[in-house]
């Protein structure tokens, strides 16, 4: 099907084609935004929720992160090696309590100044009407006002 001025008219709009798109922008932006902090938004999400739920298990951060404890260890130990997290009991067969350090709290609040940016270019007042109005319904559907 074309359109009048022979061009190919827009595809059929699938919302889950759109909302891949945007998430793939939402990522790349967010990924530039905080690499100058030495963050991915993977370490974030992770360094979130220790920081959310000290103490937290491994199985229950790769539940969390929709990963592998095996990549969730390896993560963590990434973390702990940046002086990001500790391990207050890292002795083989003993559950771990895992929390955010000094350090890792700061990088935190430094991150989520960088997320407010990036969440205010793409969805803020500025940004794109069409944009704005899925902020807008995120925000709705999740409770959040801002």
């Amino acid at each position: 099907m074309t359109a009048e001025n022979d061009r190919p008219a827009p595809p059929v709009t699938s919302t889950s084609i759109v909302l891949l798109t945007l998430a793939r922008r939402i990522e790349s932006e967010l990924g530039a935004a905080l690499a100058p902090l030495e963050l991915t938004v993977g370490r974030l999400g992770l360094l979130g929720h220790i920081a959310r739920m000290p103490g937290v298990s491994f199985s229950e951060l790769a539940r969390m992160s929709g990963t592998t404890v095996q990549s969730v260890h390896t993560a963590v130990k990434a973390l702990a090696a940046a002086g990001l997290v500790r391990d207050r009991t890292a002795r083989a067969g003993s559950a771990s309590t895992i929390e955010v350090t000094a350090e890792g709290a700061r990088l935190l609040d430094a991150a989520r100044e960088v997320v407010a940016r990036v969440d205010d270019l793409l969805f803020g007042p500025a940004a794109d009407p069409i944009q704005r109005q899925v902020g807008d319904a995120v925000r709705a559907a999740f409770g959040s006002a801002g």
